[in-house]
Parts: structure tokens; sequence; C-alpha cells
């Protein structure tokens, strides 16, 4: 039997006062090996949604992620879909 793949959901949205402000909002769902860790689901995450490239703060939760981009007033959920 193969390694179970876990399923995210991804949310992009602005920010006000560095706070989720969603006046606008972006989503995806991204499906990641259960071998893999927190660099590799944000790499993902963020390729999901056109990121690639751009560098936040992360803060991982364990069955979640937040990915602060304070320069651009943004910020990046990624939260283990139950």
């Amino acid at each position: 039997m193969g390694t179970p793949i876990l399923r995210y959901k991804v949310e992009l949205t602005d920010t006000f006062g560095g706070e989720a402000n969603y006046t606008w909002v972006m989503r995806a769902n991204v499906n990641i090996n259960a071998n893999y860790s927190g660099p590799w689901i944000v790499r993902q995450a963020k390729s999901a949604l056109g990121l690639t490239g751009m560098k936040g703060k992360t803060t991982d939760f364990g069955d979640s992620i937040r990915v602060d981009f304070p320069s651009d007033c943004m910020v990046l959920f990624i939260n283990l879909a139950s």
C-alpha cells in the first residue's frame, strides 16, 4: 500500500493592519504526500496560487500554516482538510 495523500485547503487574501481582511480571496486545494513537511507544503501551496519566489514569514501550527507577506499586504492560510 502506498503513502497516504493529504489534502490541504489553501486561501490567499489581503490584510489590513496585519490581519486578514477578505476584500478579495483566492482559493485552491493541494494534494501532498504525507511524508512531506512544512517547507514542501508551503512551496506547493504558493505554487498553486502563482506565488512562487515570494518570500514570507511562516508560522506552522501543526494542522495549519500561516504565511504572511507584510510588504504585499497579503496572508496565505494552509489548512489540513478534514
